[in-house]
C-alpha cells in the first residue's frame, strides 16, 4: 500500500493484513483485517499517530521512507498490532518524542523496553502544537484497555480514535464504501472486545461528542467521512436497548438435545420471536457475539459429557459470562444419558450476567411428546416476558 490523504496534511498509512484469520488466537477474522498509522504534517512538526503489527514493519517503513523526521510518535493504545513497531520508529527517528497517557507509560515500557527518556506523558485534555495543527488528546478508557486515548486534530475536525469504531476489514478503501459491511464488521469488533464495558463506553461516546469531527479514523478498517451512522449505532450498542430476540447455542451429540433445540426454535417462531441458532460445533463465535450485543434472551442448549455440560457449551457460557450482554432474560435445556448436574455448572459460569431465568428442562433420552410441550410452554414463558418489556408489538 501507499500513503494516501485523508484530509489536508493527513495522511493514513495502512497495512493491510488480508490472510489473517485469527486475532489473539481468540477472535476470528473472517474478512482479515488492517491497521492505520496516521501521519500529521504541520508548520513546525509531524506526528505519527501509532504503527502496526509486528509482522507488517516493513509495509509500515516503506510508507515512510520519504519521512526525513519526525517529532511526536503517539501510542495512544499499547497492544501489540498497534505499538509494535513503536521501538524500530524510535531508533529511525532519534529525535522523535514518544507521547502516551499515564497509564501506558509503564506498559510501554514493560513491553517494548522504550527507554523513559523518550516518553512525554500527556494528561487528559492536553495538547500539543504542531504548528498550524495541533494534537488534542482525550482519555478514553477502556475502550479497549485501561491506558487507551483518542487524539483529535481541531483544525481538520478530524478524530483519531485508534480501536474505537474499528472494523477487522482488509480493504484498499480509504473511506467507507459500503456502510452495511462496515456495520457488520464494526458490530463484530465491539461485540467481541468493547462489549463489557459499554457502560464505561457510553461515557466515553459523550465525551469524543464534544468534539466538533467530521471524519473519524480508526485504526482498524476504513475511515468513516461521514460519521454519523456509526455512531448512532454505537449509542444504540451501549444502549439499555434490547429487541425481541433469543440467542440459541447448541451442540448435540446424538440428536436428542438437536431434536429439542429445533421444536423449541420453531416454537419461539410462532411466538413471533426472532431467533439466532449457532450449531455451536460449526459457529463462528464472532456471529455469536454480534447476536448478544441486541437480544433480550440467552437459551443454552447442551447434551450431557460426564454429568457437565459438553465443552463447547461450557466455552460459550464462559464467554458469554466475559462478555456481559445486556440480556435479560435465560434458560437452558438438554438432554443427558444416565445422570447430569449440566444445569447446576452452566448456572455457576454465568455470574456477571444479571439475568432471569424463565426456565431449565433436561430431559433423559430421547424427547417424548411431554417434553415438547414444555418447550411450548418455555417459549411461551419468553414471548409473554418479552410482551411485558413491549419487545413484541401485539
Amino acid at each position: 500500500m501507499h500513503a494516501r490523504q485523508i484530509s489536508k496534511g493527513i495522511d493514513i498509512i495502512a497495512t493491510v493484513h488480508w490472510e489473517r484469520r485469527l486475532f489473539d488466537s481468540l477472535i476470528p477474522l473472517p474478512d482479515g483485517t488492517s491497521y492505520n498509522a496516521y501521519l500529521v504534517r504541520g508548520t513546525e512538526a509531524t506526528a505519527l499517530v501509532d504503527s502496526t503489527d509486528p509482522v507488517l514493519r516493513d509495509d509500515l517503513m516503506e510508507q515512510l521512507q520519504d519521512v526525513d523526521q519526525i517529532d511526536y510518535i503517539v501510542s495512544q493504545h499499547s497492544e501489540q498490532d498497534h505499538s509494535g513497531c513503536i521501538t524500530e520508529l524510535l531508533e529511525r527517528y532519534p529525535q522523535a518524542t514518544l507521547v502516551c497517557s499515564k497509564k501506558a507509560e509503564d506498559i510501554l515500557i514493560t513491553h517494548l523496553q522504550v527507554s523513559a527518556k523518550r516518553v512525554r506523558v500527556v494528561e487528559d485534555g492536553e495538547s500539543i502544537s504542531l504548528g498550524d495543527k495541533t494534537l488534542q488528546f482525550i482519555y478514553t478508557p477502556w475502550v479497549h484497555w485501561p491506558e487507551t486515548m483518542c487524539t483529535y486534530v481541531p483544525e481538520n475536525k478530524c478524530l483519531f480514535s485508534c480501536d474505537f469504531f474499528g472494523s477487522h476489514l482488509a480493504t484498499t478503501d480509504v473511506f467507507v464504501t459500503d456502510q452495511a459491511k462496515v456495520y457488520e464488521a464494526a458490530k463484530r469488533y465491539y461485540a467481541e472486545i468493547m462489549m463489557p464495558f459499554r457502560q464505561i463506553i457510553r461515557k466515553n461516546l459523550e465525551k469524543i461528542e464534544e468534539c466538533p469531527f467530521d471524519i473519524i479514523a480508526p485504526s482498524h478498517g476504513p475511515v468513516y467521512d461521514d460519521p454519523g451512522f456509526i455512531l448512532d449505532a454505537h449509542r444504540d450498542w451501549v444502549s439499555p436497548n434490547m429487541k425481541n430476540e433469543v440467542v440459541l447455542p447448541y451442540i448435540s451429540m446424538h440428536g436428542s438435545t438437536e431434536r429439542m433445540v429445533k421444536h423449541l426454535i420453531d416454537a419461539l417462531a410462532r411466538e413471533g420471536i426472532t431467533v439466532h441458532a449457532y450449531d455451536l460445533s460449526v459457529t463462528d463465535i464472532g456471529k455469536l457475539a454480534i447476536s448478544l450485543v441486541d437480544a433480550a434472551t440467552l437459551i443454552v442448549g447442551t447434551p450431557t459429557v460426564q454429568v457437565g455440560p459438553h465443552p463447547a457449551v461450557y466455552y460459550t457460557a464462559h464467554l458469554a459470562n466475559m462478555l456481559r450482554p445486556k440480556l435479560k432474560y435465560a434458560a437452558i435445556i438438554g438432554s443427558y444419558g444416565w445422570g447430569s448436574k449440566a444445569i447446576e455448572q452452566i448456572s455457576g459460569l454465568i455470574p456477571n450476567l444479571n439475568v432471569e431465568v424463565l426456565g431449565t428442562l433436561l430431559h433423559k433420552g430421547a424427547p417424548t411428546s411431554e417434553t415438547y410441550a414444555e418447550l411450548d410452554d418455555l417459549a411461551a414463558a419468553v414471548a409473554k416476558a418479552h410482551r411485558d418489556d413491549e419487545l413484541i408489538v401485539t
